[in-house]
């Protein structure tokens, strides 16, 4: 226990109580329990406002058997300071070095937080390959969106859970616990780990690549399934939800408590990656989400309550919620929030509902700024629906609205964004034109411009992203019409955006590159003030690997993705087809309207999950 040492250096680094445990609500165990340290490869505010955590540190230490710690990345200051007084990586429960423990779990919610991983597995004072850890060091295993093609990462990890690891993570550690108990051999534990479903073992498959640098085959050995099929949770419904949080001692992202009151997307936009890993659409009851947020508030103290998902406002009980949310925040002045509205399903009675204690900003996304590109993705929204709920927004009084949009999605053209002009335009002019808006206050609009990024398991995986001349190109001539002062306009960075597309559609091999990076002093990429691109083109550079050839290359629809070994139940025939109807303009309804047969339905045997 680091107690003593921690007491005379937390005086010297910024926010002490990032580091040292002992909230409301953590969980201490006595020894004797397996041991789980969770690891959020981000800061301490970041990893603390992710649900995923809350959730897996309530299951795993529902059970008497496991003890599960949270962990994460020490800032700069911090790190310095514990490698100078000889500080391993700590559990922050028990202020113990996780070199100890039996499980190292990392979250992979960011590609670029990879070089985190290692600076975590460094400061824990372990080997970074799995290849150089032996039997007595913990066993290191990953989930999260990422693992969707962990490829990247593989010569890191031990395991990862592919899907959903709510009830499989159990299943995991009961494994662990009885291997251990017959006289623990690693390799022996991995090999039984991969016959359990939704598992994924790295170093029981084997890469092999043409000479034009694409994979030639994937082979599994000694037994490892030849597809790992994603794991599902039976029923969301009786999952097993946190009645309270961790309370942080300081501010973190999102100080609040978080409901998850559905799980899938229902519309299928064909750039967005969760919309199609964490099919099928799966709802709450409206009874069990009031228990879960009123469960939260009592037990934390918490004012406000927000409603997670990736489209509240498909939820079909949606008014029914909110009238009973009200009901119980109303009188105890407590705020709700719904951060993943879309645009066409706002409406008044929303509206009414969610400004009735206090008003949280509006967000919308029209991703692309005309009808003809909005096809393409199938974002299927118009603009008329776009006015009708910004004319809600006015008329309930809003003055200010933040609009994503995305630039280099296939198929656009200078038209598509000049578009995006237009339509900012034509809300301003809505606003003026509201007679109900409130008066003497003029409107704000804020664009965010992101880069298109391809993502695995979506209709996109195939499509190249634009080079970094024709992305600011396309900025230029936006900015160069958008010169309203009621508009602010913000982009995301080119080079993190095309670190991030190689990563995400990259193969093992990019393994020694992040590798290369860390040892060229990256990590915490993905915080502007410490990204570094020039560390990152040497590493490529010094493993004879090309950005473009990951990032900036179609691939053809033949071509064995490095990922070629998952399956997340939809159809690899379902994406090729959505691609092709996206080059054609053509939008596919949503699964409420007709399902489109991308294979969940099929793979779940037609039965519907709850």
């Amino acid at each position: 226990m680091y107690k003593e040492k921690l007491e005379n250096i937390l005086k010297n680094v910024q926010k002490p109580a990032r580091y040292i445990g002992g909230e409301y609500g953590s969980v201490i165990k006595k020894n004797g329990a397996l041991r789980f340290a969770f690891c959020f490869p981000d800061t301490y505010e970041i990893g603390m406002s992710h649900l995923g955590m809350k959730i897996l540190y309530n299951i795993i230490n529902s059970d008497d058997n496991f003890c599960c710690e949270r962990v994460f990345m020490p800032l700069p200051d911090m790190a310095d300071a514990m490698r100078k007084n000889e500080i391993l990586l700590y559990g922050l429960e028990s202020l113990e070095a996780i070199r100890n423990f039996d499980f190292i779990g990392f979250t992979l919610q960011y590609e670029l937080t990879y070089t985190n991983l290692l600076a975590m597995l460094d400061l824990a004072g372990l080997e970074l390959l799995a290849s150089d850890r032996n039997d007595t060091d913990p066993i290191v295993i990953g989930g999260g969106p990422c693992a969707c093609n962990p490829e990247p990462i593989a010569d890191f990890f031990d395991m990862f859970v592919i899907g959903e690891g709510e009830e499989v993570i159990l299943e995991i550690l009961q494994l662990y616990k009885a291997c251990k108990s017959e006289g623990f051999i690693k390799s022996v534990f991995l090999e039984k780990a991969a016959q359990i479903k939704g598992v994924y073992v790295p170093s029981l498959y084997n890469i092999t690549y043409k000479k034009s640098g694409e994979i030639d085959k994937i082979i599994a050995l000694k037994n490892a399934p030849e597809t790992v099929k994603k794991c599902l949770i039976n029923n969301i419904n009786d999952v097993l939800f946190p009645d309270e949080f961790v309370v942080p001692f300081c501010d973190i992202v999102h100080d609040r408590a978080v409901i998850e009151i559905l799980r899938g997307c229902i519309r299928g936009c064909r750039f967005c990656q969760a919309g199609f890993i964490y099919r099928p659409f799966r709802e709450k009851s409206a009874e069990k989400n009031l228990e879960n947020a009123v469960a939260l508030c009592e037990n934390t103290g918490y004012d406000e309550v927000s409603l997670s998902s990736l489209s509240t406002g498909d939820y079909s009980e949606i008014e029914l919620l909110l009238t009973k949310l009200t009901n119980y925040c109303n009188p105890k002045n407590i705020n709700l929030s719904l951060p993943s509205m879309r645009i066409d399903s706002f409406s008044d009675d929303i509206l009414q509902k969610i400004k009735s204690v206090r008003k949280s900003g509006l967000t919308f996304a029209p991703e692309a700024g005309t009808a003809k590109l909005r096809d393409i993705i199938n974002k299927n929204i118009t603009e008329d629906e776009i006015m009708k709920g910004c004319k809600v927004a006015f008329e309930g009084g809003y003055t200010s609205v933040k609009l994503y949009f995305m630039l280099g999605l296939p198929g656009e053209t200078d038209e598509d964004i000049l578009g995006i002009k237009q339509l900012v335009d034509k809300i301003i002019e809505l606003y003026y034109n509201t007679p109900n808006r409130q008066k003497g206050k003029q409107i704000s609009i804020s664009v965010s411009l992101s880069t298109f990024i391809p993502k695995p398991f979506t209709p996109f995986q195939f499509e190249p992203q634009l080079d970094k001349n024709e992305v600011i190109r396309r900025r230029k001539l936006l900015l160069s019409e958008l010169k309203n002062k009621k508009v602010s306009i913000s982009w995301s960075s080119y080079d993190e955006s095309l670190l991030e597309a190689a990563l995400a559609r990259g193969d093992r091999r990019l393994g020694q590159v992040i590798l290369n990076a860390y040892k060229n002093g990256s990590y915490l990429d993905g915080w502007e003030e410490y990204f570094n691109f020039s560390n990152w083109e040497k590493a490529f550079a010094d493993c004879q690997l090309d950005m473009s050839f990951y990032a900036n290359r179609r691939r053809d629809y033949a071509e064995i993705p490095p990922w070629g070994m998952l399956d997340f139940l939809v159809d690899r025939d379902f994406l090729i087809e959505e691609n092709r109807k996206a080059h054609a303009g053509i939008t596919t309804p949503s699964c409420r309207e007709k399902c489109a047969g991308c294979g969940v339905s099929r793979c779940l045997g037609g039965a519907r999950l709850e």
